[in-house]
């Protein structure tokens, strides 16, 4: 056996490691769901929204079927059972695909509400509000597009504010929050983040919290470093911005796009509990 010089022994690591991020970012991470829980502090909360749960899927891209890591996020719901389910965005690719966003809509429900926004990638496949409201219809589901729906539990009422995609679709705000009275206790919805960084901060009423996806938190990122994040994106990658008009949370999302890889970026659900401070 010829000696094992640094050079080949490198090449060997080398390859081994390439190896081995392959089947972490082809096999594995693509459909290991991280389920991240947060408790949202909300003044002056009413009683009866106190320990209500929110889980946000956002970015499934179904394509030609539902995929590994979709039906992976069927079950991690089926688990949680949150109180509402909220899919904000790029759900499907192609208007192909409503018979399969219409069956897994189904499948992930909140107990007490489902509700769904528009993301780029559905307003680029021609599937516009109308379209949008049929399919997610036939799902049991409520799709707002610049518009409210109520949550109403233990006596309490929570307010979900539902905003058009920014990238690809008319987000207009103020038809959003008509009819929103200044008491309620708001949650927004909108898929592209860089949007909230322009909304004015006097708005009224503010919200407890906005939760978003798009950016699919890189879906591919190195160490302390992001090579890419979609057009929508801004300064916003993933996780926590407590220092917009409200504390934003930028979900990484469930589904890939162009290569069907994650590297040190898996997929996820975040769950948001409303807590009374």
């Amino acid at each position: 056996m010829p000696p094992i010089t640094r050079r080949r022994f490198l090449a060997t690591a080398a390859g081994v490691l390439g190896a081995a991020a392959l089947t972490e970012g082809v096999l594995r991470e693509p459909t290991a769901i991280e389920v991240s829980r947060h408790d949202v502090p909300v003044p002056d909360l009413p009683a009866g929204l106190d320990g209500l749960r929110i889980a946000c899927l956002s970015d499934v891209h179904l394509s030609d079927g539902v995929g590994r890591a979709a039906r992976a996020a069927v079950e991690c719901v089926g688990r949680e059972r949150p109180d509402v389910a909220a899919l904000t965005g790029d759900i499907c690719n192609a208007q192909t695909d409503i018979p399969n966003l219409v069956a897994w809509a189904r499948e992930v429900r909140g107990t007490m509400a489902t509700v769904a926004t528009l993301g780029n990638w559905e307003h680029d496949a021609g599937i516009d509000r109308r379209m949008g409201e049929q399919a997610y219809g036939r799902a049991g589901v409520e799709l707002l597009c610049n518009s409210a729906a109520r949550v109403r539990v233990r006596g309490a009422t929570l307010t979900l504010v539902g905003i058009d995609d920014p990238v690809s679709g008319s987000p207009d705000l103020a038809a959003a929050l008509a009819g929103v009275s200044a008491g309620e206790q708001t949650v927004w919805l909108i898929h592209a983040p860089a949007y909230v960084d322009g909304v004015p901060r006097n708005i009224a009423p503010l919200p407890a919290a906005i939760l978003a996806g798009h950016t699919h938190g890189g879906q591919i990122r190195l160490p302390f470093y992001t090579p890419y994040t979609p057009p929508g994106s801004g300064r916003f990658v993933a996780g926590w911005y407590p220092d917009t008009i409200a504390p934003l949370y930028v979900s990484r999302g469930i589904g890939t796009i162009v290569l069907p890889v994650r590297f040190a970026c898996p997929p996820e659900l975040p769950v948001f509990t409303l807590r009374r401070t």
